[in-house]
């Protein structure tokens, strides 16, 4: 039997990406070739959406979704739900087990508590990540480390995408201009436990699930909303997340799991880019947030005509996708839908 994913392979893994981003930067304009980055096939993913914005402490299981369970107290299954996002990843590679956090969401003490009804173990984690920039992916982080410190491992890398801590903006309707940024660099660097790492392409994550990088946009009407700013200078400019990461991870013998965060550059192009970057073009499952929310009913059409077109098992809307988006992939995919609530682990096994 295989030992796993041995740190020869994955540093020759990770030499692959290097000179896939290498290509990249001198190719600017220059269509890249499919199947460049060969994520490693697992025998096992289990993906625990620690907090979302639903929880429902009475559904039930329904295929790949197992529910917390109410025993022995119902109180036990009552996960903390907000509008917020945190996931855990967890990967076996070669009969080996490998851990990882993905976002954070907004309360500290909710996230906690479910990671607590979960059993989440955090001296296995391997590796931390933060999907983007924006509050409700990342407020509880500081406070979560800050608190746990001494159940993590020191020198734990926190990946995020470039540009991370720039920060975001966004224009409201009467002209005013917030931040939705909360997280601070020197906050996370006065983590003396945790090292930043900032990527800008593809990167594996733990053994068996690779960030995104810079996700492609190539349909014409997933477009970033022009009420979203970056700081240049003195001046707001629009901002189009170039920094934010999904997750992509590869299933033995059933294909990819394409996992996003808020997918502000549209869940299509994310798709379209880890088919384009791993060479798979099968999707086993299609889970996170789709950023739909108070999108105009065509958008909502297009993208779950193109998403049904793809074909994934499984469909997993989540947080940011909005109620009127899940409604319809809903009705349109019946047979791949499933929904989601704070405290399920999704059980994936090749």
């Amino acid at each position: 039997m295989e030992t796993g994913l041995d740190r020869r392979e994955f540093l020759k893994t990770t030499v692959a990406t290097g000179a896939f981003l290498m290509a990249g930067s001198l190719l600017k304009g220059v269509p890249q070739a499919q199947g460049l980055v060969k994520i490693p096939e697992s025998e096992k993913i289990v993906i625990t959406v620690i907090t979302d914005n639903l929880s429902d402490v009475n559904r039930t299981d329904y295929k790949i979704a197992k529910r917390l369970t109410k025993e022995p107290y119902p109180l036990n299954a009552a996960a903390h739900a907000e509008h917020g996002l945190a996931y855990q990843i967890e990967t076996v590679v070669g009969g080996e087990y490998h851990c990882g956090l993905f976002d954070f969401g907004t309360d500290p003490h909710g996230i906690m508590k479910n990671m607590n009804l979960l059993k989440i173990e955090l001296g296995k984690v391997e590796a931390l990540g933060i999907s983007h920039d924006h509050w409700d992916h990342q407020t509880a982080f500081v406070e979560i480390m800050k608190a746990k410190k001494d159940e993590f491992r020191k020198s734990i890398p926190l990946y995020v995408g470039d540009q991370f801590f720039v920060g975001t903006y966004q224009r409201l309707a009467n002209g005013n201009i917030i931040s939705l940024t909360d997280l601070k660099k020197n906050d996370v660097e006065a983590l003396d436990f945790v090292k930043i790492t900032e990527i800008n392409g593809p990167t594996p994550f733990i053994p068996g699930a690779y960030f995104t990088g810079k996700v492609e946009q190539i349909t014409n009407y997933e477009t970033v909303p022009s009420i979203y700013l970056v700081k240049k200078g003195n001046e707001y400019i629009h901002e189009t997340f170039p920094g934010e990461q999904a997750l992509v991870l590869n299933v033995k013998g059933k294909g990819l799991i394409v996992l996003s965060a808020c997918a502000h550059r549209g869940i299509v192009n994310t798709v379209k880019h880890a088919q384009k970057m791993t060479g798979v073009d099968k999707v086993y499952l299609l889970m996170g947030g789709f950023h739909l929310i108070n999108a105009k009913p065509e958008l909502i059409q297009r993208t779950v005509a193109d998403i049904k077109a793809i074909n994934p098992e499984y469909i997993v809307p989540t947080h940011c996708t909005g109620y009127e988006a899940i409604s319809a992939f809903s009705k349109e995919m019946p047979n791949q839908f499933i929904l989601n609530t704070a405290g399920t682990k999704y059980i994936i096994e090749g």
